[in-house]
C-alpha cells in the first residue's frame, strides 16, 4: 500500500470514530496528529470530505478514505521528513465497552466489536453488514424484493397520507432482539406517556384534566425528524464503541427510495422537508425500535419542555408526537409567550411543530389530549360513544353485516377492540356497551 493510501485510511479511521462534525473531526485530526504546525490542509480537507459525503451520517471508512484521496487538499499535500513519523505513532485502541457512569449498571449485552455483535445476533459479519445497510444500497434498491423495507401509506383523516415503512421478518426479528435486550432497560423521561409499560393515552391525559387551560402541539414527522447522530449516541452512551454503535443504528434506521414519492396516493401533499427527511437516513415507522429510540432521544426535549412547564407553574406529557400542557388562569395569562418559548425549544433540539395542530382550550371549551376528553375527569367524547352505541344498536336490529360500512375484515373483533377502550377509560358506559355488544346475534 502506498503511503497516500496508508495516510488516507489512518485518517478515515480517525475521522470517523468521533461526532461527525466538521468542529469535532477537525480537533480529532489534530490530536493524532500531534505538533504545533497550523495544518492549515485540514479544514479544507474535512470540508471537501463533508461536501462529498453520501449521507449527513459517517459512512464507511472505505468511503471516507476514497473521499480524502479525492479531495484536492490531500493530493496537494506534501509531507516532509519529520511529519511523516507522526502517522507511525498514530495507533488505534482497542475498542472496549464502555458505558457512561449514568448507564454503567445496566444489564445489556456487552459488545466490543463487530465480530461479537455479529455473535449476538447469530448472524455471520458478511451478514450483519448487510443487514446493517450502512451505504443505503439496500434501501434505495430500484427492486422492492432486494429492500429490507415494505413502504405502505396509509391515509389519515386529514393532511397527507402516512408512510409506513416495516422491516421484513429478519430483520424485525434482530430488531427485536435489540428492543429487549438494549433499549427496554433504559429508562425514558418521566413526561413520556407513550410506548412504554404501565403508561398509555389514558395515563398522559389524567394528568391534565380538571385544569383551566390545556395547550396542544403536535411534532412534524416525528420519527424522520429524529437526528439519527442522536441515535449512534444512545448506543455510544450505553458504553457500544463506534463501529458497533455505527451497525446497531443501521439495524434500526433505513433510508427511504429515490422513488418512494414519484407516485404517492391522491394528493400527497408532502412537502420539500418532508421527503428530504426520508431520503436521508432516519428511524422507520413500523421498525419494532423506533418509538424506543425516539423515546430516548427525545429525552432532553422533554426535560426543557418540562422545566419550562415547571417554571409556569404548568404540567407537561408526551405521548409520542402528542405534545400536551396545562395550567391555571396564570398559566392561561401567559399562554402566547408560552406557545413561542415551546416552539423554539423544539426547533433547537431538532423537531419543527406543526402550527395548523396547535390547539388553545379553556375550561368552557371541549378540552381533549389524545382522543380522551378532560375538562373535570377523563371521558370518551360524548360523539364517539354515541356513535358507537348506535352501531351497537342497529347490530341487534337489522344484524351486523348490515353496519359494518367500512368493510372491516374482523368486524365483531373490531368493535371488541373499541368497547374495551371505553371500558378502560369509564367502566359504567363500557359496560351498556358491552351488553350491547353481547345481545347482538353474530351468526
Amino acid at each position: 500500500m502506498s503511503f497516500e493510501n496508508w495516510t488516507a485510511w489512518h485518517l478515515a479511521e480517525i475521522l470517523i470514530a468521533t461526532d461527525w462534525t466538521p468542529q469535532a473531526m477537525e480537533d480529532a485530526a489534530r490530536k493524532a496528529l500531534g505538533g504545533n504546525r497550523q495544518r492549515k490542509w485540514l479544514p479544507r480537507l474535512i470540508a471537501d470530505i463533508m461536501g462529498s459525503s453520501p449521507t449527513a451520517y459517517a459512512p464507511s471508512p472505505r468511503t471516507v478514505a476514497g473521499l480524502i484521496l479525492d479531495s484536492r487538499a490531500f493530493r496537494g499535500l506534501r509531507l516532509n521528513d519529520r511529519e511523516r513519523p507522526l502517522f507511525d505513532r498514530y495507533f488505534l485502541p482497542a475498542p472496549i465497552f464502555s458505558p457512561t457512569p449514568a448507564f454503567r449498571d445496566l444489564a445489556v449485552p456487552e459488545l466490543a466489536n463487530a465480530l461479537d455483535s455479529a455473535r449476538w445476533l447469530n448472524l455471520s459479519p458478511r451478514h450483519l453488514d448487510w443487514f446493517a445497510d450502512i451505504e443505503g444500497y439496500r434501501s434505495s434498491a430500484a427492486a422492492e424484493s432486494t429492500r429490507h423495507y415494505v413502504q405502505a401509506w396509509i391515509p389519515k383523516r386529514t393532511g397527507p397520507p402516512r408512510l409506513i415503512e416495516a422491516p421484513k421478518q429478519i430483520l424485525k426479528d434482530l430488531q427485536r432482539k435489540i428492543l429487549r435486550e438494549i433499549l427496554d432497560p433504559v429508562a425514558v423521561h418521566d413526561s413520556a406517556h407513550g410506548f412504554r409499560r404501565g403508561r398509555s393515552c389514558i395515563t398522559a391525559a389524567q394528568l391534565h384534566a380538571g385544569e383551566d387551560m390545556v395547550i396542544t402541539m403536535d411534532l412534524k414527522d416525528f420519527f424522520p425528524s429524529v437526528p439519527i447522530r442522536s441515535v449512534h449516541g444512545i448506543f455510544r452512551s450505553l458504553g457500544y464503541p463506534w463501529a458497533v454503535a455505527r451497525l446497531l443504528t443501521g439495524l434500526c434506521s433505513t433510508t427511504a427510495p429515490a422513488s418512494l414519492f414519484d407516485n404517492p396516493p391522491g394528493d400527497s401533499g408532502h412537502d420539500e422537508e418532508t421527503r428530504r427527511l426520508f431520503h436521508q437516513r432516519h428511524l422507520p415507522q413500523g421498525a419494532p425500535t423506533s418509538p424506543a429510540l425516539a423515546n430516548l432521544c427525545a429525552r432532553r426535549l422533554d426535560g426543557r419542555l418540562n422545566g419550562l412547564a415547571h417554571c409556569m407553574e404548568a404540567r407537561y406529557t408526551r405521548y409520542g408526537d402528542d405534545l400536551a400542557f396545562s395550567g391555571d388562569r396564570d398559566f392561561a395569562a401567559r399562554s402566547g409567550a408560552f406557545l413561542r418559548m415551546a416552539s423554539a425549544i423544539c426547533a433547537a433540539e431538532g423537531f419543527a411543530v406543526n402550527h395548523r395542530k396547535t390547539r388553545i382550550m379553556r375550561q368552557g371549551d371541549c378540552q381533549r389530549i389524545t382522543g380522551l376528553t378532560v375538562n373535570s375527569h377523563i371521558n370518551v367524547p360524548r360523539g364517539a360513544y354515541d356513535r358507537l352505541k348506535a352501531i351497537l344498536h342497529n347490530c341487534t336490529r337489522h344484524g351486523p353485516a348490515n353496519q359494518n360500512r367500512e368493510n372491516h375484515p374482523d368486524f365483531r373483533a373490531h368493535l371488541d377492540g373499541r368497547i374495551t377502550w371505553v371500558e378502560n377509560v369509564n367502566p359504567p358506559r363500557g359496560l351498556r356497551l358491552r351488553l350491547m355488544f353481547m345481545a347482538v346475534e353474530w351468526g
